[in-house]
């Protein structure tokens, strides 16, 4: 390795942690995933489960232990809070780009590399992850590590990290052996299955995945194997958990927001990559085939969330990179990047007409509002300025600037000012200044990870009726004077007759505790 991809690799960590590490326990947990993990890791370090998850006391099966076995490193190193649960994400986070830059420099030149690095943290959805307590980060860089070492033929290292994969959130782990039989499927070279170690690299997967699960599923037998298998894999890809999600093009516009500002020349990156490549055109066509398969994939599932198409992130990183050193030599651009100076304009548009919305809508946050206005505004002028100039080099960088001062204003100042209303930590503070011990609590589902998390409160999880009502008054009828903790979203669906049942004691940024006062339903009128 030479002296310079020494100084790429450092200005790749360098700026990967600044991005990722800035303020990372500067905001409380948000609601509801980041304290599922956290609480998970704190239940079972509590109880000494190291092999089977638990939450609210009860064992728990939505998800493979490893992202609860690295909060739980991370807490006996910094004790158990919001740096510990987040850490193992910014880590992986920062080992993603610097894996990224390792792997296509071999595969395409050293610039490319570094572009494509750069491209990937900058990323506003990966750069995000990176900062949240959620398993994404940590899926995403083993399926990367897993297919990078596919397209280089190092099978024992495809075999490992996708062993890890499915340690880490299941079947879905299996992708890369999806992705690497089509892309031999595409290219003609099924001979290639030859060499690939299939027996011995499946023992090896099967050695780092299956004891977890055959160990489960010996311990806790059918129970597991429906709840892991049949509800939280099978049901949810067959059927929508969040039915307003469940559309064709859900990932479309996640895509465009979640790759941003990059998304404005992907379309000419993979269309280039497939026209006009020569000398890289394999590779190129596996990150694409690798990017379309996870965003297909996602896309037919039922149940979507924002986060599931991450591991596409660093394949149309890699092909964007790859475009953009094109660029800046000038190979084959006999004309100004047209598309992506439109592309750019329209972007920075909407990102700063977005803020301008949020502004209206979050009170609080006109600074980091203003700044962001100021940060796009910015961009997008001296942006399509040196591309108008056929400056591709100084508009890239630009670029980079632009999204690092991005992440630090959201991170230092946009978060911390809307991060209340999306947290359970002042509601569950108060609660435990409020309650009595003695009358059982019941939480939505949504708070219900947080209280737990915060307040050292399990409570029952408050059901909903079929038209997304809170349940409250079959938990009167048995307890007239349990205790609620919800969110003002939720109490608004609730009827006039149900609200006089229930004795408002603190209103919490957007969430609510309530107790059932039968003798006292004037009180109850008090938020109608």
């Amino acid at each position: 390795m030479t002296r310079n991809s020494y100084w790429d690799i450092g200005i790749i960590i360098l700026l990967s942690g600044i991005v990722i590490f800035f303020n990372l326990s500067g905001i409380p947990l948000l609601d509801p995933d980041e304290p599922v993990y956290a609480e998970t890791a704190k239940e079972m370090l509590a109880q000494h489960s190291f092999i089977s998850p638990m939450i609210y006391g009860d064992f728990w099966y939505d998800k493979p232990p490893m992202y609860y076995w690295l909060i739980m490193g991370a807490a006996q190193l910094f004790g158990i809070n919001e740096f510990a649960a987040r850490f193992p994400s910014a880590l992986l986070g920062l080992i993603g780009p610097f894996t990224l830059y390792i792997f296509v420099k071999d595969i395409f030149n050293r610039r490319t590399a570094f572009i494509s690095a750069l491209i990937l943290v900058t990323s506003i959805e990966y750069f995000y992850l990176s900062k949240a307590a959620v398993t994404d980060i940590t899926l995403t860089l083993f399926i990367t590590i897993s297919l990078l070492s596919f397209i280089r033929q190092k099978y024992y290292l495809f075999y490992l990290f996708m062993g890890l994969a499915v340690l880490t959130k299941g079947p879905i782990g299996f992708f890369p052996g999806i992705i690497g039989l089509t892309y031999l499927l595409c290219s003609q070279n099924l001979r290639e299955l030859k060499y690939a170690k299939l027996f011995s690299g499946t023992c090896l997967m099967l050695l780092v995945a299956a004891p977890w699960y055959i160990m489960m599923a010996y311990l806790h037998g059918g129970d597991f194997i429906d709840t892991f298998f049949g509800f939280h894999n099978i049901t949810r890809f067959a059927s929508p958990e969040h039915p307003d999600k469940s559309l064709w093009y859900f990932y479309i516009p996640v895509l465009l927001i979640g790759f941003f500002p990059w998304c404005t020349i992907l379309p000419q990156a993979i269309y280039r990559s497939l026209t006009h490549a020569t000398k890289h055109f394999p590779q190129l066509l596996f990150f694409n085939i690798w990017a379309l398969l996870v965003f297909l994939f996602f896309s037919i599932a039922q149940t979507k969330l924002v986060s599931y198409i991450l591991p596409m992130y660093p394949a149309v990183a890699a092909i964007t990179g790859w475009y953009v050193n094109e660029l800046w030599d000038e190979f084959y651009v006999p004309a100004r990047p047209y598309g992506w100076i439109v592309g750019m304009l329209l972007l920075c548009l909407g990102f700063a007409y977005g803020s301008w919305v949020g502004l209206q809508a979050l009170p609080g946050t006109e600074t980091s509002a203003l700044f962001l206005l100021f940060v796009f505004a910015f961009l997008g002028i001296f942006a399509i300025y040196f591309l108008w100039k056929r400056q591709i080099a100084n508009a890239f960088f630009l670029h980079i600037l632009g999204m690092v001062a991005l992440a630090l204003s959201v991170a230092g100042s946009l978060f911390p000012a809307v991060s209340p209303q999306f947290s359970s930590l002042a509601v569950a503070q108060d609660f435990k200044a409020v309650a009595a011990v003695s009358e059982p609590v019941y939480i939505t589902k949504f708070l219900r990870p947080g209280m737990a998390f915060y307040a050292d409160t399990y409570g029952n999880e408050l059901l909903f009726t079929r038209d997304g009502i809170p349940d409250i008054d079959k938990v009167l009828q048995d307890n007239p004077q349990a205790y609620f903790i919800l969110r003002e979203i939720d109490y608004n669906r609730l009827a006039a007759s149900t609200k006089q049942k229930l004795l408002l004691l603190k209103k919490v940024d957007n969430n609510l505790i309530l107790q059932g006062q039968p003798f006292f339903p004037q009180i109850g009128e008090e938020l109608q």
